[in-house]
């Protein structure tokens, strides 16, 4: 059996920029700058005090009522990834048994499931509130808390802090019983879910599939590891919303944000039967890494060159074939610096003449969300044949040969290329190509 081909018929985001596809891409387009100071923790004591926030996130507003008592215990993270899950169905126009007045339109054994996560931060007044149990003479007793003092949490405690949960809430509330999985892979989860969930498709293992990533690091421990790690702009506290400036020459450091993308992965043939709106094909993806990663304090793009490069050839097509380069531009400085080294490995002489763009700028760095939501992008780029803008960015730092533009521009797309790299080593890139109406 030849493999099927895999569409993207809805998209479902939620971020800084804005949750719903209408939103947040006419945010994009126009420049939107969306990060400010942290609302969601004082951070006075920290470097870094800007952020990229989801304003008004609330899964109980999507759920079904029967449901909604499991709010109670959705992480900030299981909420984006819910709250984009039902965004992305509406937008397919699929029903699922969150519908409770239709009938499921997908086979719910051939519905799959795939969202990239990353390690939940927990709540520091409900953790600490039961550590302070097992305090003796002011030390922190390990036997006492084993012995009585995790009974001072809610027996459901831990089910607000596993990865899977995203992937399970989202199965669960839509009746989808087919493929699923949860990728832990840093900022390259959501391409690398998307491009399992796309070779469910081909192989023909599931007919639909929801697929990306949500992450939610805007905790104190979240900022924390970061800030330890050196990656966050500390110059721009008086002035958030221009903190992160991805490839440029004044970049110092990136901002953390949180958000949700998510895309609805489809047959070809049944997408085309029931005359769904196609914002774009997957068709190739390539994934790369460094063990030189492993090292964490010195920057990596994790071989992306090479993710690239396998994904044009996954697709059969040339370096010469890319209309636009979707980058992470995580904006700090040594990571700008590699990534757009690997751009040029790949693409060379001609990579000025590529529209490029980065979104970090308005949106902020998500983690597990990052390539989920530049998926997202990716696919409304295709749609609306226009490269959007790179927000923050005014002169390239040295070295650096993207075409990168501080202002959206029209341009003809047949093939998008989205990349992403995660600290630790791993890399990843999906080729989108334009479907005709």
């Amino acid at each position: 059996m030849p493999d099927r081909r895999a569409v993207i018929t809805g998209l479902g985001v939620t971020c800084a920029a804005g949750t719903g596809t209408d939103k947040f891409w006419d945010t994009l387009v126009e420049g939107g700058k969306c990060l400010a100071t942290n609302a969601i923790f004082d951070p006075a004591s920290f470097p870094c005090r800007a952020a990229g926030q989801i304003e008004g996130l609330s899964a109980r507003k999507v759920v079904p009522k029967s449901y909604r008592k499991a709010t109670k215990v959705m992480a900030r993270d299981i909420e984006a990834a819910v709250v984009a899950a039902d965004l992305a169905f509406k937008d397919a126009s699929i029903t699922t048994r969150a519908d409770a007045d239709n009938e499921m339109s997908v086979e719910a054994g051939r519905l799959g499931c795939n969202i990239g996560a990353g390690l939940i931060c927990c709540e520091l007044d409900e953790l600490g509130q039961a550590a302070k149990t097992s305090v003796t003479d002011g030390k922190f007793d390990i036997g006492t808390w084993g012995d009585s003092g995790m009974e001072n949490l809610t027996p459901l405690w831990l089910l607000k802090y596993l990865p899977n949960m995203l992937s399970c809430h989202v199965t669960i509330i839509h009746g989808a019983e087919g493929p699923s999985n949860c990728i832990t892979c840093g900022a390259t989860s959501g391409i690398l879910s998307v491009a399992e969930a796309a070779r469910w498709i081909a192989r023909n293992a599931a007919d639909v599939a929801i697929a990306g990533g949500a992450e939610a690091k805007l905790t104190p421990l979240g900022v924390l590891r970061q800030s330890l790690l050196g990656r966050l702009c500390t110059d721009s506290n008086d002035r958030p919303e221009s903190a992160c400036r991805p490839f440029d020459a004044t970049h110092s450091g990136t901002v953390m944000g949180e958000g949700g993308g998510l895309l609805i992965v489809e047959d070809a043939q049944r997408a085309q039967s029931r005359q769904a709106c196609i914002y774009a094909e997957i068709a190739g993806f390539g994934a790369a890494c460094d063990p030189n990663g492993i090292n964490v304090t010195e920057p990596n793009c994790g071989s992306l060159d090479l993710a690239v490069s396998k994904a044009i050839a996954d697709a059969g097509i040339t370096p010469d074939d890319i209309d636009l380069i979707i980058a992470q531009g995580t904006g700090v400085p040594g990571e700008d610096r590699c990534e757009a080294e690997a751009w040029e490995k790949v693409f060379g002489d001609n990579l000025p003449n590529i529209p490029a763009a980065a979104i970090t700028g308005t949106t902020g760095s998500m983690f597990a969300g990052q390539s989920g939501v530049t998926m997202v992008a990716g696919a409304l780029a295709v749609q609306h044949q226009t490269a959007p803008p790179t927000v923050n960015f005014t002169s390239p730092d040295e070295g650096c040969r993207l075409s990168l533009a501080g202002e959206a521009r029209e341009c003809e797309i047949n093939y998008a290329v989205v990349g992403a790299f995660s600290v630790g080593g791993q890399s990843a890139a999906c080729i989108l190509k334009r479907c005709e109406s």
